[in-house]
């Protein structure tokens, strides 16, 4: 009981100290190349916080059960969302670059108008469909790098009205140095979320929790604690606009990149689950809920500029009912 506690602490040690290097190195390259945050945040980092789904979504493809990519995609689209984004900006609204916010919101809708229409019309994802999925994750991140290279400088707006951006005069660290922050915060973070997963299944194991409850809580929550630790890092060194666009990339490389690997490796039809009306119950709330929570957190945010404290605080409501109707259903 001792090392399974001990791994537990060193998780969440390099969890934390992941977070921290992940955000510095994301930053650092966004400041010195004067490249929005919220692009680096739904390009580099997004891209950073999704490896571990693609990871896992591949290797459970590999082993024949690449339904598993489906559920995993609506679910961590809806948790990064209407949790992990509600979070951030009911505790701080922030002001958003709407021009970088415009092209990652764009390409998840065309990703989620495929996603949807392959799953309501065959209910089967075949392997030109991932081929058609990955080509939207290359020709997202094309179009991404371009209108990076080809963006002016861009000062950082204010994360609120009291929330002072950081000094221009402020000693810009090496390329090098931001980039081996970046990589090794990213390597952190996953392992120290295996740990934490890992170890913390085991304690609950031994104190006798039930493995329903384990499964809604640990393993749920591994699966977002990048996106997690990241957005709560952002957001406690004042880059609001990174934390969201973090989140908004990771929901759309859910699902052109983590199910368009899965569905390229392995083909799969919509896991059968509870129906209702005859009708598969994903499809009637899951799906909903997932373009509800987007677009009642993006489109707002693209029309007025900036974020408000009453979207996180409906999201964080929309999370509780969902989990609620889950666990009834």
């Amino acid at each position: 009981m001792v090392v399974p506690i001990l791994l537990f602490l060193l998780g969440l040690v390099l969890l934390i100290k992941g977070g921290d290097w992940f955000v510095d190195g994301a930053t650092g390259i966004a400041h010195r190349f004067k490249i929005p945050e919220i692009l680096i945040g739904a390009t580099v980092v997004s891209i950073g916080t999704t490896l571990p789904e693609v990871m896992v979504s591949a290797t459970s493809a590999v082993s024949g059960h690449g339904e598993m990519a489906y559920g995993n995609a609506i679910g961590s689209i809806i948790c990064n969302t209407a949790l992990i984004a509600a979070i951030t900006v009911a505790i701080r609204p922030s002001k958003i670059d709407r021009s970088a916010l415009g092209l990652p919101v764009l390409f998840f809708y065309i990703a989620a108008a495929v996603y949807i229409t392959v799953a309501v019309a065959t209910s089967f994802f075949s392997r030109t469909v991932g081929i058609v999925l990955v080509a939207l994750f290359l020709l997202y991140m094309g179009i991404s790098i371009r209108k990076a290279l080809k963006s002016p400088a861009v000062p950082d707006l204010k994360q609120s009205d009291d929330v002072p951006c950081e000094e221009e005069s402020a000693p810009k660290s090496s390329l090098v140095k931001d980039i081996v922050f970046l990589v090794i915060g990213a390597a952190l973070i996953a392992y120290g979320a295996n740990l934490l997963v890992n170890n913390g299944t085991v304690i609950a194991e031994k104190l006798g929790v039930p493995e329903s409850v384990i499964a809604l809580t640990f393993v749920s929550l591994g699966t977002s604690l990048p996106e997690l630790v990241t957005a709560i890092t952002s957001l406690v060194k004042g880059h609001g606009a990174l934390s969201l666009g973090n989140i908004v990339g990771a929901n759309l490389f859910n699902l052109v990149l983590v199910s368009g690997v899965s569905t390229v490796l392995s083909p799969f039809s919509i896991p059968d689950g509870k129906e209702i009306a005859g009708i598969n119950s994903s499809l009637l709330i899951d799906v909903p809920v997932m373009l509800f929570v987007m677009s009642f957190l993006t489109l707002p945010t693209l029309l007025r500029g900036k974020l408000s404290r009453v979207q996180g605080i409906v999201l964080l409501l929309i999370y509780a009912a969902f989990c609620v109707v889950q666990f009834v259903l």
